[in-house]
């Protein structure tokens, strides 16, 4: 039986706080097989992130260096989105990480970034205490799972109660 060398990992990583464990379990899977790892934001609203008292640019403990400011502007955004990714690559400890932000919804963009750039291998987070029933309804993971051949990591990220 022949199987293809997995040489690309695209990891995407949203605004939420446990974007760390999606990280985390991405970058040991790539690191196993040799791969190259690519972290990935995507920006899709910018009012979602100028809500008041909310920062949805964290996620890698002690990352808070982001102004209100900052947040108010496409641009804005991109810089911070870009300082979050090197964050999370400071944080793996490997500095030949590629990171990309990219706008847009957010599964079209993690598919379509992963078909430019030949990810075999998509890591994504499923933050849904009921993880059976936010496929079915539809979320960001359920979309990605359905339009894509590229093989699908899904990484768990509920508390436990």
């Amino acid at each position: 039986m022949k199987t293809d060398k997995v040489s690309k990992v695209l990891i995407a990583l949203d605004y939420n706080p446990t974007a760390q464990k999606v990280a985390e379990v991405g970058f040991s899977v790539a690191k196993s097989m040799n791969a190259e790892v690519i972290l990935l934001h995507v920006i899709t609203d910018p009012v979602f992130y100028a809500t008041s008292g909310y920062s949805p640019i964290m996620g890698f403990s002690g990352f808070v260096d982001v102004s209100p400011l900052q947040l108010s502007s496409v641009q804005g955004l991109k810089e911070a989105s870009l300082k979050y990714l090197e964050t999370s690559k400071k944080h793996l400890g490997d500095k030949t990480i590629q990171t990309i932000v990219k706008e847009g919804d957010f599964a079209d963009s993690i598919l379509a970034t992963a078909k430019e750039l030949k990810a075999d291998v998509i890591v994504i987070g499923s933050h849904s205490r009921k993880w059976l029933e936010n496929v079915v309804m539809g979320s960001v993971t359920e979309k990605v799972l359905h339009h894509t051949l590229i093989p699908l990591l899904i990484v768990p990220t509920k508390k436990s109660n």
